[in-house]
């Protein structure tokens, strides 16, 4: 585990509320009927591909509390192999695991996010802090088709926590952002990331009505950045606000709908289809809030909120190559987060813990 002392992951996992108590029985382990066997064939293939250094600080419990340490930022050490000490060979299997585990456009969506940082090197003349290869990858436990295990890459605007027990997948907390989104010069010019989700969800707000709207936004104002749940905010309380779901019609339901699907969708089709049927479930009790305007050009932040996720849109201040005061649609972060204690899948990890081991 890295560093220690690090008090919001020292802190015992509650996992991300609403009210501030967990909401017992939303998560239960039940067959999907959709294989992971090629995530788990893809994740022994990169372990094989390492060398024995490699692999050794790669690998680590799956109830490791290295799960937690993600961060956007650089300054914790980063753990496992990183892509930039890979050869092509190793970094081929890296990809095939990402492969394996998501959907095409989230493949793309993680790759694109690389290159941008490439990008972001260019304009910030900083190849120590930013590039296409600074990002890490770790498995927790051991791959199986039976037992509880995972993996994760931790990077600069790239995160990903991908739990798998059985044919269940849980994918959060995940964390995509870009400065700049979109490459206009450069190595990776034309590179553009995140438009579907900032799109999408305008298209939202502005299908509803003046009276909706008002229950929807809680500030056209937005001076600043509005992120709550980011990097060591595992058992943060975020009550639930803007507009119910029920008090839409059902085109608007239907867009809703799509801004989830924007970010669900990055998962491996069959398990993105299991959770979007979770999301449908829980429809009546999901939220949609909204800070800023509206207008095609506008800044914003958004927050889609249920028992069983939670998203979060941020346009933000610019950090780099310079900074500003204002927030600014070329830099985008962005997170899903699954609450009710299963972030890393570790309510799904606790019942199997209470099935397989007495309780303890």
């Amino acid at each position: 585990m890295r560093g220690g002392g690090n008090s919001a992951v020292d802190e015992p996992f509650r996992g991300v509320t609403a009210g501030g108590e967990i909401q017992p029985g939303v998560f239960k382990i039940e067959s999907t009927g959709v294989s992971t066997k090629p995530v788990v064939e893809a994740a022994d293939a990169f372990l094989a591909s390492l060398t024995d250094q490699q692999r050794e600080k790669t690998v680590f419990p799956v109830d490791d509390a290295e799960w937690r340490q993600w961060d956007n930022r650089h300054f914790p050490k980063r753990q496992g192999v990183g892509f930039d000490e890979m050869d092509d060979r190793q970094r081929d299997h890296a990809f095939g695991l990402l492969q394996a585990s998501l959907s095409a456009k989230g493949l793309k969506l993680s790759k694109d996010i690389m290159k941008l940082n490439g990008t972001l090197a260019e304009l910030a003349d900083n190849y120590d802090e930013y590039g296409r290869w600074l990002y890490w990858i770790t498995i927790m436990g051991k791959p199986s088709e039976t037992e509880p295990w995972g993996w994760q890459i931790d990077g600069h605007h790239l995160i990903i926590n991908y739990f798998v027990l059985g044919d269940q997948v849980v994918m959060s907390p995940v964390f995509v952002g870009s400065e700049p989104v979109h490459a206009v010069s450069g190595e990776f010019a034309g590179t553009v990331v995140l438009q579907e989700q900032q799109d999408k969800a305008l298209q939202l707000i502005q299908a509803l009505d003046a009276d909706q709207q008002s229950k929807a936004i809680l500030s056209r104002a937005k001076p600043g950045n509005n992120a709550l749940a980011q990097a060591y905010r595992d058992n943060v309380n975020i009550d639930y606000a803007g507009i119910e779901a029920s008090k839409l019609d059902q085109k608007q339901r239907d867009l809703l709908i799509e801004v989830v699907q924007s970010f669900v969708g990055n998962m491996r089709d069959g398990h993105a289809e299991i959770k979007m049927d979770e999301v449908r479930s829980h429809l009546d009790q999901t939220y949609f809030a909204w800070i800023g305007d509206t207008k095609a050009d506008s800044v914003f932040y958004y927050r889609i909120q249920s028992p069983v996720v939670l998203i979060e849109f941020d346009h933000q201040r610019r950090v780099a190559p310079f900074r500003s005061d204002r927030p600014t649609r070329d830099h985008i972060h962005a997170v899903l987060r699954t609450p009710n204690g299963n972030d890393y899948g570790k309510d799904l990890l606790r019942q199997h813990y209470h099935s397989h081991h007495h309780g303890e």
